[in-house]
């Protein structure tokens, strides 16, 4: 076992857990093996001077323009203060419901931030009728809506946007005085904020790419609008990019980052649990951070986000996982006072929000190194946008069924509904596409195209399916995973399958403004443009379609079962 750990400053009246990450077994042995070398490089002085050479020189022009993220403390040292600034004349107002509309690193961060902190805030970055729907229904009034883009031209945000204009104008609501706009300076997206004359305007670090930006304008300023204390959130974040700039064996970036990217042979499915951490929903940040980071030119991590310690992937880890635990305190090498795994692999990190993020972003990038990958370029992520806008430009009728088991439609990649009748036999046709031992690499993704919320009960499937499989499982909502684990699944090793869960609106669809689609009609465009994706990259796809959302009770015991259900 080797632990690492240093300061990382005060948050609020309790000081900050300490940073530090102990690692056990093989993720220890790859510690030994590749941290001297790491030091001996330079590696992380150079991450620090963002020396974009670190990663070879095909990678050099993306990674010269996408690491301003080590500079926050200075690049975002004004944003507190404008953000308090705003937030208390929002506040005067009577306005103190926020609500965030973004995608990817646009939401994640600030969902993990105020989670955190314990404020509320509404995140919609999905397209679901239903969810949506939710969303504009409470509390206009005093409601200010936070809409974050890089460009402004993604699909989902640019549509929510024009939902909640159309929304707040009809309830009497000036809409420009209560849309915040955060985007890249110069962008398209900033000219119509200035010429719609919304009520504020942040321009993000346009050297920063999107899985990167938590301590950017990206994360601080919903998260800061809605109360969360993010001067010191980037405070500890600052601190600890300090330490992480050393050229020590002791560094905890190049720790974790050679567990993470260093194993022989390479453990890439990195099982994140959070187990005594005082952080809240970290693994669903560190989720896309990792995966749209590594999961290219065959190679990558797939993160797998459990429910606890219990959880399959933990309680028995595959041969191929690393086992990541986001503890109280990592210094004393498990947190629980449990005893280490020593045969397998396992890492412990512990530490304030701020110094955790920018620990995993160091980490992420120093395994990028190891793999041989460019960490900061993503490019199968616009594949599924691609097909998502020849669908809604040709409005072509669905495909016709394979199978219709009542009120589930089966559709799935050629051959693998061969003789099968039942959902239950469709599931078993899938999982039988798993690689078999000794070959067991192969994983189950189960993307869901539903309400995330008013569905929420679905992700429970996740822990019965690697129960039953035995392999590591992950659960994404659609479109959310498409800005996350979507490239991963694309542009990673091929040993994966997938079970898509789409269906009927539960009410009425919602139109989008000036749009000549709806909702309903984007998230089924989304769902088959991914699937399409997929199977032309010879991945065996299943989807599953409900024509009535009352059979997603149905799905969940069948996905629930812990062995094959018999028929076909």
């Amino acid at each position: 076992m080797s632990p690492a750990a240093g300061g990382a400053g005060d948050a609020g009246e309790e000081p900050a857990p300490r940073l530090a990450v102990a690692v056990a077994g093989a993720a220890a042995a790859a510690v030994a093996e590749h941290v001297p070398a790491l030091v001996a490089d330079g590696v992380a002085g150079g991450v620090a001077a963002q020396r974009a050479d670190l990663w070879g020189p095909d990678a050099a022009d993306e990674a010269g323009r996408r690491l301003g993220w080590v500079a926050v403390g200075e690049r975002s040292a004004d944003l507190p203060d404008r953000v308090e600034a705003l937030r208390a004349e929002l506040a005067a107002e009577g306005v103190d419901r926020v609500v965030l509309c973004g995608m990817g690193g646009s939401s994640l961060a600030p969902e993990v931030i105020t989670a955190t902190a314990g404020v509320p805030l509404v995140v919609l970055d999905g397209t679901d009728p239903g969810q949506v729907r939710r969303a504009l229904a409470d509390g206009l009034e005093r409601t200010v809506v936070v809409v974050s883009s890089k460009s402004g031209g993604t699909v989902e945000t640019d549509s929510q946007r024009r939902a909640f204009v159309a929304a707040l104008t009809d309830a009497g609501v000036d809409a420009a005085r209560r849309v915040v706009v955060v985007t890249d300076p110069g962008s398209p997206f900033a000219d119509m904020a200035r010429s719609e004359g919304y009520r504020a305007l942040f321009e993000a670090d346009p050297d920063v790419g999107g899985r990167y930006s938590a301590l950017t304008a990206f994360g601080l300023v919903p998260a800061g609008l809605a109360g969360a204390d993010v001067a010191g959130l980037l405070e500890d974040g600052a601190e600890a990019l300090a330490l992480l700039a050393a050229d020590d064996d002791g560094n905890p970036a190049l720790q974790l980052g050679a567990a993470l990217g260093g194993t022989r042979p390479l453990r890439d499915k990195v099982v994140l649990v959070e187990d005594g951490t005082p952080l809240s929903g970290f693994g669903a940040w560190a989720e896309q951070l990792v995966a749209e980071s590594t999961g290219k030119q065959g190679t990558g991590l797939l993160p797998v986000v459990v429910a606890g310690p219990s959880s399959p992937e933990v309680a028995s880890p595959p041969q191929d996982a690393l086992v990541v635990r986001l503890v109280a305190d990592a210094g004393s090498a498990g947190g629980d006072g449990a005893a280490p795994d020593v045969s397998g692999a396992t890492a412990w990190t512990s530490g304030s929000l701020g110094a955790q993020m920018v620990l995993w972003e160091t980490a992420v990038a120093v395994a990028g190194r190891l793999l041989g990958i460019d960490p900061f370029d993503q490019p199968d992520v616009e594949s599924a946008k691609d097909a998502t806008r020849e669908l809604l430009d040709g409005s072509p009728e669905p495909e016709p069924a394979d199978v219709v088991d009542g009120d589930v439609e089966l559709r799935a990649t050629p051959g693998l509904l061969d003789g099968v009748t039942t959902l239950d036999g469709a599931v078993d046709a899938l999982l039988a596409q798993l690689p078999e031992v000794p070959d067991d690499r192969g994983y189950l993704a189960v993307m869901a195209y539903l309400d995330r919320e008013g569905d929420a009960d679905l992700e429970q499937v996740r822990e019965a399916l690697a129960a039953r499989t035995g392999r590591p499982v992950t659960f994404g909502w659609g479109p959310r995973f498409l800005h996350s684990t979507g490239q991963y699944h694309k542009g990673g090793p091929a040993t994966g399958v997938y079970l898509q869960v789409t269906s009927e609106p539960a009410g009425d669809d919602l139109p989008i403004p000036d749009r000549p689609f709806s909702f309903g009609v984007l998230q089924r465009a989304q769902a088959a443009g991914d699937a399409g994706v997929l199977a032309g990259h010879g991945r065996p796809v299943l989807r599953v379609h409900l024509t009535s959302r009352s059979a997603l009770g149905r799905v969940h015991e069948v996905l629930s079962r812990s062995s094959s259900g018999g028929a076909a």
